[in-house]
């Protein structure tokens, strides 16, 4: 079984988030599945300092270079992937996904979306094959959604606190926001869509790893179901 790992960069203020990532990795490796590692060719919003949280005034990186980070040199452009090669997909979170695949970081919910990045999630759904989000990149899907015309339910985390912005926004997109604990997930059985919070809400690795691979499991699971 083959499902996408669809990166944003690497780092969590301007890429993927690596912990998400990793974890998302290490449980499709743990279930015997084939992780096909995918990033835009496409330059990243802007480059952060990770020690201080500053933009790097003048730095440039480019988003599928920098993912390749994230599985050793073992990532292909967006561009070049179709459903068809896939039996899942899951997007881990890390504010790449709200700066290089979306201006949601921008925007909010006037955000637009990556021409590749919506062509494949909708070719996903169209093709009755699961889609994972974790993190923020349930506002990604949101968006997916939005544009298609499409309906769903999706979750940030409980959307309370500093989060509660993004779960609005999920809302105003006309997508439902269904509330989940960090180790939890959620489920949209019409869409085959499955969502869960992460560093939404986890305040320690393992709280994120308790959800990221309930998510794996569940994305596994309805990969391996009969059309």
């Amino acid at each position: 079984m083959r499902i996408g790992v669809l990166l944003s960069g690497c780092g969590v203020y301007d890429g993927a988030e690596i912990y998400e990532s990793v974890i998302t990795l290490l449980a499709l490796d743990r279930a015997g599945a084939e992780a096909r590692c995918m990033a835009p060719d496409v330059e990243q919003m802007h480059v952060v300092d990770h020690r201080t949280g500053a933009v790097m005034e003048g730095e440039t990186r480019n988003v599928l270079t920098e993912a390749a980070r994230i599985c050793r040199g073992d990532v292909v452009d967006l561009a070049g992937v179709s459903a068809d090669e896939l039996d899942g997909l899951i997007l881990p979170g890390g504010f790449g996904a709200a700066k290089n695949l979306s201006d949601f970081a921008l925007k909010g919910d006037a955000c637009s979306v990556h021409p590749e990045v919506s062509r494949l999630v909708l070719a996903m759904l169209d093709a009755k094959k699961p889609v994972g989000a974790v993190c923020i990149a349930p506002a990604v899907v949101a968006a997916i959604l939005r544009d298609a015309g499409r309906s769903g339910s999706l979750t940030v985390g409980l959307a309370q606190g500093e989060n509660q912005g993004v779960g609005e926004a999920i809302e105003a997109m006309g997508i439902t926001h269904a509330a989940c604990p960090v180790t939890e997930v959620r489920e949209d059985a019409e869409l085959g869509l499955v969502s869960t919070p992460a560093y939404m809400e986890a305040g320690r690795i393992s709280e994120a790893a308790a959800g990221i691979e309930a998510l794996v499991a569940r994305i596994l699971e309805l990969a391996a179901a009969p059309a």
